[in-house]
Protein backbone atom coordinates (compact mmCIF):
# COMPACT_ATOMS: atom_id res chain seq x y z
CA UNK A 1 0.00 0.00 0.00
CA UNK A 2 1.47 3.55 -0.54
CA UNK A 3 -0.55 6.43 0.84
CA UNK A 4 1.81 9.37 -0.27
CA UNK A 5 1.66 8.16 -4.65
CA UNK A 6 -0.58 10.84 -6.01
CA UNK A 7 -4.29 10.37 -7.12
CA UNK A 8 -3.38 10.91 -10.87
CA UNK A 9 -0.10 8.33 -10.70
CA UNK A 10 -2.71 5.94 -8.96
CA UNK A 11 -5.07 6.13 -11.98
CA UNK A 12 -2.59 5.82 -14.68
CA UNK A 13 -1.28 2.80 -12.89
CA UNK A 14 -5.17 1.22 -12.81
CA UNK A 15 -5.17 2.33 -16.69
CA UNK A 16 -1.73 0.36 -17.34
CA UNK A 17 -3.10 -2.58 -15.26
CA UNK A 18 -0.28 -1.97 -12.58
CA UNK A 19 -3.32 -1.62 -9.70
CA UNK A 20 -5.89 -3.75 -9.00
CA UNK A 21 -8.26 -4.44 -5.83
CA UNK A 22 -9.29 -2.36 -3.57
CA UNK A 23 -8.09 1.85 -2.84
CA UNK A 24 -8.51 1.66 0.80
CA UNK A 25 -5.39 3.44 1.92
CA UNK A 26 -4.14 5.33 -0.83
CA UNK A 27 -3.76 8.55 -2.10
CA UNK A 28 -4.55 10.06 1.96
CA UNK A 29 -6.24 13.27 1.57
CA UNK A 30 -8.13 12.67 -1.46
CA UNK A 31 -11.57 12.16 -2.28
CA UNK A 32 -12.80 8.45 -3.18
CA UNK A 33 -15.77 7.89 -5.12
CA UNK A 34 -18.07 5.49 -6.19
CA UNK A 35 -19.34 5.61 -9.42
CA UNK A 36 -22.69 5.27 -11.24
CA UNK A 37 -23.04 5.05 -15.02
CA UNK A 38 -26.57 5.51 -16.58
CA UNK A 39 -28.18 6.00 -19.73
CA UNK A 40 -29.41 9.86 -20.05
CA UNK A 41 -33.11 8.92 -19.49
CA UNK A 42 -32.83 7.49 -16.36
CA UNK A 43 -30.47 10.25 -15.40
CA UNK A 44 -32.42 12.92 -14.02
CA UNK A 45 -34.53 10.46 -11.89
CA UNK A 46 -30.96 9.23 -10.31
CA UNK A 47 -29.88 12.80 -8.97
CA UNK A 48 -33.49 13.76 -7.84
CA UNK A 49 -32.92 10.16 -6.08
CA UNK A 50 -29.04 11.35 -4.79
CA UNK A 51 -30.55 14.40 -3.91
CA UNK A 52 -33.38 12.79 -1.57
CA UNK A 53 -30.73 10.68 -0.28
CA UNK A 54 -27.87 11.94 0.67
CA UNK A 55 -26.41 9.82 3.58
CA UNK A 56 -25.86 6.78 0.87
CA UNK A 57 -25.77 8.87 -2.05
CA UNK A 58 -23.76 12.19 -1.69
CA UNK A 59 -23.09 13.35 -5.21
CA UNK A 60 -20.11 14.89 -6.02
CA UNK A 61 -19.68 15.07 -9.66
CA UNK A 62 -21.79 14.28 -12.89
CA UNK A 63 -20.48 14.03 -16.62
CA UNK A 64 -20.24 17.59 -18.39
CA UNK A 65 -22.44 15.99 -21.18
CA UNK A 66 -24.16 12.45 -21.88
CA UNK A 67 -21.12 10.65 -23.44
CA UNK A 68 -18.25 12.24 -22.09
CA UNK A 69 -15.55 10.17 -20.20
CA UNK A 70 -14.04 12.79 -18.41
CA UNK A 71 -14.79 14.49 -15.50
CA UNK A 72 -12.93 17.80 -15.70
CA UNK A 73 -14.14 18.79 -12.17
CA UNK A 74 -12.84 15.83 -10.23
CA UNK A 75 -9.21 15.62 -11.69
CA UNK A 76 -6.82 16.16 -14.54
CA UNK A 77 -7.24 13.48 -16.97
CA UNK A 78 -9.62 11.27 -15.85
CA UNK A 79 -10.98 8.89 -17.93
CA UNK A 80 -13.97 6.71 -16.22
CA UNK A 81 -13.66 4.04 -18.34
CA UNK A 82 -10.38 2.86 -17.52
CA UNK A 83 -9.59 4.55 -14.26
CA UNK A 84 -11.03 2.11 -11.67
CA UNK A 85 -10.04 -1.39 -10.66
CA UNK A 86 -12.89 -3.18 -11.69
CA UNK A 87 -16.64 -2.36 -12.58
CA UNK A 88 -19.29 -4.01 -12.54
CA UNK A 89 -22.30 -4.00 -15.93
CA UNK A 90 -25.70 -4.80 -15.54
CA UNK A 91 -28.45 -5.61 -17.58
CA UNK A 92 -32.01 -5.17 -16.42
CA UNK A 93 -30.90 -4.68 -12.54
CA UNK A 94 -28.93 -8.60 -13.27
CA UNK A 95 -25.30 -8.09 -13.22
CA UNK A 96 -23.69 -9.78 -16.17
CA UNK A 97 -20.25 -8.96 -16.21
CA UNK A 98 -17.18 -7.92 -14.00
CA UNK A 99 -14.50 -6.27 -16.22
CA UNK A 100 -11.26 -3.99 -15.79
CA UNK A 101 -12.26 -1.78 -18.38
CA UNK A 102 -15.41 -0.75 -19.64
CA UNK A 103 -14.77 1.24 -23.25
CA UNK A 104 -15.88 -1.58 -24.85
CA UNK A 105 -19.41 -1.09 -23.41
CA UNK A 106 -19.32 2.67 -23.75
CA UNK A 107 -22.05 4.25 -25.31
CA UNK A 108 -22.81 7.89 -26.85
CA UNK A 109 -25.47 8.47 -24.03
CA UNK A 110 -24.39 7.69 -20.89
CA UNK A 111 -23.50 9.93 -18.31
CA UNK A 112 -21.54 9.07 -15.03
CA UNK A 113 -22.38 9.86 -11.24
CA UNK A 114 -19.00 10.38 -8.98
CA UNK A 115 -20.74 9.56 -5.55
CA UNK A 116 -18.25 10.26 -1.89
CA UNK A 117 -16.87 6.98 -0.06
CA UNK A 118 -16.11 6.17 3.28
CA UNK A 119 -12.82 5.60 2.22
CA UNK A 120 -11.59 9.94 2.50
CA UNK A 121 -12.85 9.93 6.43
CA UNK A 122 -10.73 6.94 7.04
CA UNK A 123 -7.84 9.39 6.74
CA UNK A 124 -9.66 11.64 9.49
CA UNK A 125 -10.44 8.53 12.10
CA UNK A 126 -7.05 7.71 11.47
CA UNK A 127 -5.31 10.53 12.18
CA UNK A 128 -7.19 11.50 15.63
CA UNK A 129 -6.22 7.51 16.87
CA UNK A 130 -8.58 5.49 15.64
CA UNK A 131 -8.30 2.05 14.22
CA UNK A 132 -10.26 1.01 11.11
CA UNK A 133 -9.61 -2.44 11.21
CA UNK A 134 -10.03 -3.08 7.27
CA UNK A 135 -7.21 -1.49 6.84
CA UNK A 136 -4.91 -2.91 9.62
CA UNK A 137 -6.35 -6.39 8.49
CA UNK A 138 -5.42 -5.75 4.71
CA UNK A 139 -8.74 -6.05 3.70
CA UNK A 140 -11.58 -4.54 1.81
CA UNK A 141 -14.14 -3.03 4.28
CA UNK A 142 -17.24 -5.07 5.00
CA UNK A 143 -20.46 -4.09 3.22
CA UNK A 144 -24.16 -5.01 3.83
CA UNK A 145 -27.44 -4.86 2.62
CA UNK A 146 -30.05 -3.67 5.31
CA UNK A 147 -33.64 -3.20 6.05
CA UNK A 148 -33.13 0.66 6.15
CA UNK A 149 -35.22 1.79 2.93
CA UNK A 150 -33.73 4.45 0.49
CA UNK A 151 -36.46 7.80 0.08
CA UNK A 152 -37.56 6.63 -3.39
CA UNK A 153 -37.99 8.75 -6.81
CA UNK A 154 -39.46 7.52 -10.08
CA UNK A 155 -38.38 4.48 -10.80
CA UNK A 156 -35.68 4.18 -8.41
CA UNK A 157 -36.10 2.56 -5.00
CA UNK A 158 -34.43 0.39 -2.78
CA UNK A 159 -32.99 -0.76 0.56
CA UNK A 160 -29.51 0.90 2.02
CA UNK A 161 -25.87 -0.62 1.85
CA UNK A 162 -23.52 0.15 5.09
CA UNK A 163 -20.34 -0.28 5.45
CA UNK A 164 -19.19 -1.43 9.12
CA UNK A 165 -15.79 -0.40 11.11
CA UNK A 166 -15.62 -1.69 14.93
CA UNK A 167 -15.08 0.42 17.76
CA UNK A 168 -15.40 0.29 21.75
CA UNK A 169 -17.53 2.85 22.85
CA UNK A 170 -15.52 5.44 23.84
CA UNK A 171 -13.91 5.55 20.18
CA UNK A 172 -17.98 5.17 18.51
CA UNK A 173 -18.41 8.19 20.10
CA UNK A 174 -15.57 10.01 19.16
CA UNK A 175 -16.17 8.64 15.25
CA UNK A 176 -19.56 10.03 15.08
CA UNK A 177 -18.17 13.16 15.95
CA UNK A 178 -15.16 13.69 13.44
CA UNK A 179 -17.40 11.83 10.62
CA UNK A 180 -20.24 14.38 11.54
CA UNK A 181 -17.81 16.99 9.74
CA UNK A 182 -17.56 15.40 6.22
CA UNK A 183 -21.36 15.10 5.07
CA UNK A 184 -20.14 14.95 1.62
CA UNK A 185 -18.89 11.52 2.19
CA UNK A 186 -21.48 10.04 4.21
CA UNK A 187 -21.20 11.40 7.28
CA UNK A 188 -22.06 10.11 10.83
CA UNK A 189 -22.50 6.71 11.16
CA UNK A 190 -26.49 5.40 10.63
CA UNK A 191 -26.61 2.56 13.62
CA UNK A 192 -24.19 1.54 16.34
CA UNK A 193 -24.84 -1.80 17.61
CA UNK A 194 -26.72 -4.72 17.14
CA UNK A 195 -27.04 -5.57 13.23
CA UNK A 196 -30.26 -7.56 13.78
CA UNK A 197 -32.03 -3.90 14.33
CA UNK A 198 -31.16 -2.88 10.29
CA UNK A 199 -31.81 -6.40 9.08
CA UNK A 200 -28.20 -7.82 9.44
CA UNK A 201 -28.27 -11.40 10.26
CA UNK A 202 -24.37 -12.19 10.53
CA UNK A 203 -21.46 -9.84 10.60
CA UNK A 204 -18.84 -12.51 9.52
CA UNK A 205 -21.15 -12.76 6.12
CA UNK A 206 -21.04 -9.29 4.36
CA UNK A 207 -22.41 -8.83 1.06
CA UNK A 208 -19.95 -7.03 -0.26
CA UNK A 209 -16.25 -6.77 1.29
CA UNK A 210 -14.09 -9.34 3.40
CA UNK A 211 -15.52 -9.64 7.57
CA UNK A 212 -13.43 -7.81 9.93
CA UNK A 213 -12.68 -9.70 13.53
CA UNK A 214 -15.31 -7.84 15.89
CA UNK A 215 -13.29 -8.14 18.97
CA UNK A 216 -14.76 -8.06 23.00
CA UNK A 217 -16.26 -5.07 24.24
CA UNK A 218 -16.76 -3.30 20.72
CA UNK A 219 -19.83 -2.37 18.71
CA UNK A 220 -20.18 -2.43 15.66
CA UNK A 221 -20.43 0.97 13.67
CA UNK A 222 -22.64 1.47 10.64
CA UNK A 223 -22.06 3.76 7.75
CA UNK A 224 -24.51 4.94 4.64
CA UNK A 225 -22.65 3.05 1.96
CA UNK A 226 -21.84 4.33 -1.91
CA UNK A 227 -22.76 0.76 -2.97
CA UNK A 228 -26.00 1.41 -1.86
CA UNK A 229 -26.98 2.30 -5.69
CA UNK A 230 -25.79 -0.75 -6.79
CA UNK A 231 -28.51 -2.55 -4.47
CA UNK A 232 -31.31 0.26 -5.96
CA UNK A 233 -30.35 -0.55 -9.52
CA UNK A 234 -30.81 -4.43 -8.77
CA UNK A 235 -34.34 -3.77 -7.43
CA UNK A 236 -35.26 -0.44 -9.67
CA UNK A 237 -33.94 -2.70 -13.10
CA UNK A 238 -32.76 0.50 -15.65
CA UNK A 239 -31.91 -1.60 -18.95
CA UNK A 240 -28.23 -0.59 -18.46
CA UNK A 241 -26.07 0.69 -15.80
CA UNK A 242 -22.44 0.35 -15.17
CA UNK A 243 -20.68 0.88 -11.23
CA UNK A 244 -17.03 0.08 -9.82
CA UNK A 245 -16.60 -3.11 -7.86
CA UNK A 246 -17.17 -2.79 -4.33
CA UNK A 247 -14.31 -1.09 -2.32
CA UNK A 248 -12.65 -0.08 -6.06
CA UNK A 249 -13.15 3.48 -5.86
CA UNK A 250 -12.25 6.38 -8.21
CA UNK A 251 -9.70 8.72 -6.51
CA UNK A 252 -9.85 12.29 -7.62
CA UNK A 253 -7.85 15.17 -7.66
CA UNK A 254 -10.20 17.07 -4.67
CA UNK A 255 -8.74 17.30 -1.25
CA UNK A 256 -10.86 15.88 1.48
CA UNK A 257 -10.33 18.97 3.28
CA UNK A 258 -12.88 20.70 0.93
CA UNK A 259 -16.11 18.82 2.15
CA UNK A 260 -15.14 19.34 5.92
CA UNK A 261 -17.67 21.48 7.55
CA UNK A 262 -15.73 22.47 10.23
Amino acid sequence: MNSSITPKELRMRIRKGEHTGNTSGYCQGFVQCNVVILPEDWAFEFMRFCHLNPKPCPLIGVSDMPGSKALPSLGEDIDICRDIPSYRVYVNGELVDSVPDVSDFWRDDLIAFAIGCSFSFEEALISNGLEIRNISEGKNVPMYRTSIQTTPVGRFHGSMVCSMRPFVAADAIRAVQICSRFPSVHGAPVHIGNPDLIGIADLAKPDYGDPVQVREGEEPVFWACGVTPQAVVEQSKPPFCIAQGPGDMLVTDIKNNKFSVI
